[in-house]
This record gives structure tokens, sequence and C-alpha cells, in this order.
């Protein structure tokens, strides 16, 4: 995946359990658990504002966007059934 979940390094920086943040912000421990493995395929804004307000931090600090390989782009295409193109550079 080319989204890297960061919230686990957030924690330590921010000396929190997860199961602190999860009492402050009322999401399930085993919601937040799939989030911070990186398992969590999406996540509510209003889910992602709560991280934030809690960890006084951005959404930036909690998500990191990687270039994927051109392999995984088609597979992930192919998962939500859509076609990719792919270019040839000469």
């Amino acid at each position: 995946m080319s989204i890297i979940v960061k919230l686990d390094d957030m924690l330590h920086e921010r000396r929190m359990t997860l199961t602190e943040l999860s009492e402050r912000i009322g999401i399930t421990l085993a919601n937040l658990s799939v989030l911070k493995t990186g398992k969590a395929r999406a996540i509510r804004f209003s889910t992602l504002d709560a991280i934030c307000a809690a960890l006084q931090c951005r959404p930036g600090d909690l998500l990191e966007f990687t270039p994927a390989s051109p392999a995984d782009v088609d597979k992930a295409a192919a998962a939500l059934g859509h076609e990719t193109e792919t270019v040839c550079e000469p």
C-alpha cells in the first residue's frame, strides 16, 4: 500500500498508549489497532479529526504517501475492478 500510517510513532512521541487514545476519542481499541497496524482500508475524516485533536497533530503527521510500483498500481486497480493502461517510456 502506498499510504503509511504513522500512528504508532505519534503515540510514542506523545507518550500515549493506544488504550488512552481510544478512551479520549471514543473509538474502539480494535478499530484503532487496525489503523495502527496499517490494515485499515479507509478512515473517516471525523476519526482522523479526533485523532489529530487528541494528539495535537496534523493529518500529514499521521499519514505518509510513498509512490507505488507500477505492479502495485495494477494490483490495486484490479482489486477495485478498474483497468489500467501501461505506459512505456522510450
